[in-house]
């Protein structure tokens, strides 16, 4: 039987900060507001012209490449899960893997909103497992400034730019990425989209006045959506591998909003002492969130951790993954 473990993980955030203070003199809103609403405090923005999120995903993979002394032309495979690709094509992963030197691996992009990560991972993992590849970089690079519309004060306080990066190899140990579910449910469409840029609303001056190429939201909807379906996700694939919340040493759910990551961990009835978050730092940072979040924690991460990771995103699309930490 093999596995697919984790062997590096790194992230990258721009050095520029968006701090509450600075966002109040853009739009209507405070502090205050932020902080009891979602729990932000600051974010990071990539504000060099011309740089998208492949800027992002190459710091991230050359740090990956670095920490674990992995040669370029070692890898077999980078998949990237983005919402904000460079250009609607090529892929994101086709400009990531050339800057980086990996010569010898196919890449594509993965497009599932906020729960990108896993669904990416999930894949990443299936590569290693079937054997059809040995060395695999699953990367998260997310431009959400591009995408956020700062004179709206209801999303605008949300997001923040950032890219992590995970290589996964093969192991016959039952460490890795072991058990996932994933579910979608096309009702959430309106509730959460970009309504032009796309084939049906090609871009136009009316489009771009009428502001249709930012992030809408219908944020009562999305949080009760999110609430439910990280928790049913987070039981099913428990239960699924076998195991209960107190057999759970970590739980990292998608940063979106401090107030559904609270409400979903104490129905999940869990230690919020277990419960990994950073949003107060970065803000939503969409598939970014999960690794970017690990990656600041992996300190604290010891080999045979049993890790649940769960996330909420646009479609709607959610799940959840199972994993023991061998870092």
């Amino acid at each position: 039987m093999i596995n697919a473990r984790i062997t590096g993980l790194s992230s990258y955030a721009p050095d520029d900060i968006l701090d509450n203070e600075a966002l109040s003199k853009m739009v209507d809103t405070n502090d205050e507001w932020i902080t009891t609403r979602v729990g932000i405090k600051t974010r990071h923005i990539l504000r060099e012209p011309g740089k998208g999120s492949s800027y992002l995903g190459i710091k991230a993979v050359e740090r990956l490449l670095e920490s674990t002394g992995t040669k370029p032309e070692e890898v077999d495979l980078l998949i990237c899960a983005t919402s904000n690709p460079d250009y609607r094509f090529p892929s994101t992963g086709s400009i990531i893997a050339h800057q980086c030197g990996l010569t010898s691996a196919y890449s594509y992009d993965i497009q599932a909103a906020c729960a990108g990560f896993l669904v990416a991972l999930e894949d990443g993992a299936a590569y290693v497992k079937s054997g059809l590849r040995k060395k695999v970089i699953v990367v998260a690079a997310e431009k959400m400034s591009s995408m956020t519309d700062y004179t709206d004060r209801s999303t605008c306080p949300l997001f923040g730019d950032g890219a992590a990066a995970m290589m996964l190899e093969p192991t016959e140990e039952n460490v890795g990425i072991l058990e996932g579910v994933f579910h979608i449910d096309g009702q959430g469409l309106e509730h959460l989209w970009m309504p032009a840029g796309g084939s049906v609303l090609p871009a136009s001056h009316e489009t771009v006045d009428a502001h249709q190429h930012f992030v809408i939201q219908d944020g009562r909807n999305v949080y009760k959506n999110a609430v439910t379906d990280m928790l049913e996700s987070s039981k099913e694939v428990m239960a699924k591998a076998g195991v209960t919340i107190d057999d759970i040493d970590w739980f990292v759910p998608h940063q979106a909003n401090l107030r559904i990551i609270e409400a979903v961990g104490s129905r999940l009835g869990i230690d919020e002492n277990k419960v990994l978050v950073n949003i107060e730092k970065y803000g939503n940072t969409s598939a970014a969130s999960i690794p970017l979040c690990l990656d600041e924690y992996k300190d604290r991460l010891k080999k045979g951790d049993k890790i649940v990771l769960t996330a909420f995103g646009a479609g709607f699309t959610w799940g959840a993954l199972y994993v023991i930490w061998d870092l």
